[in-house]
């Protein structure tokens, strides 16, 4: 399962690399996402934490009850879908894994409940998402969870999205990916 930003619905379109996936638009309830990434940026902030992760969670149901499934399941989101796919893993114990692009990190307090292993990838100047990293990787520790994090230096935010030639690296977001396929590959597959 993916749960979608903009950026994963094209990842979805491209190749799921073998896997089923489940893109899933969080603006559903508001006409859906729109064209225009700022108009949808205004929508987003206009969702509430609890029908996010109600959104979230009957996602991964979905995804688990489909007579394909083999019973697990991984969250794969970018920008704000990474903040969502860790709150997924805060807030859902059914999830086998986790991956934020440069996704908000949940609070440290809510660390214990993460039951999935998390795969998180930050570009190297994004200072404001970067700014959370030292307290959750600590939190990570110190509840012995299981987590892989790179942040690839030079990198912008949104260093995946090939739509906005000002971030997009092209290098790191196929690294990036590659490591994605093959972390989705040991707990999912």
């Amino acid at each position: 399962m993916c749960l979608a930003d903009l950026a994963l619905v094209d990842v979805a379109r491209n190749g799921a690399e073998g896997f089923a996936v489940l893109a899933v638009d969080y603006l559903h309830g508001l006409g859906g996402t729109p064209e225009d990434a700022d108009k949808a940026r205004d929508m987003i902030g206009t969702l509430k934490p609890e029908d996010i992760k109600a959104t979230s969670s009957a996602a991964l149901a979905a995804v688990k009850a489909n007579p394909a499934s083999n019973g697990k399941s991984g969250a794969v989101g970018f920008c704000w879908g990474g903040g969502a796919a860790n709150d997924l893993a805060v807030n859902d114990p059914g999830l086998s894994a986790g991956v934020a692009y440069y996704g908000r990190q949940p609070a440290a307090a809510d660390v214990p409940k993460i039951t999935a292993p998390l795969l998180l990838q930050y570009g190297g100047l994004d200072e404001r998402i970067n700014a959370g990293i030292p307290a959750f990787e600590a939190a990570l520790k110190a509840n012995n969870k299981f987590y892989e994090l790179y942040v690839y230096e030079g990198a912008n935010h949104a260093f995946n999205n090939d739509t906005n030639a000002a971030r997009y690296n092209k290098d790191v977001a196929e690294l990036a990916w590659s490591r994605t396929v093959e972390f989705l590959k040991k707990y999912v597959a």
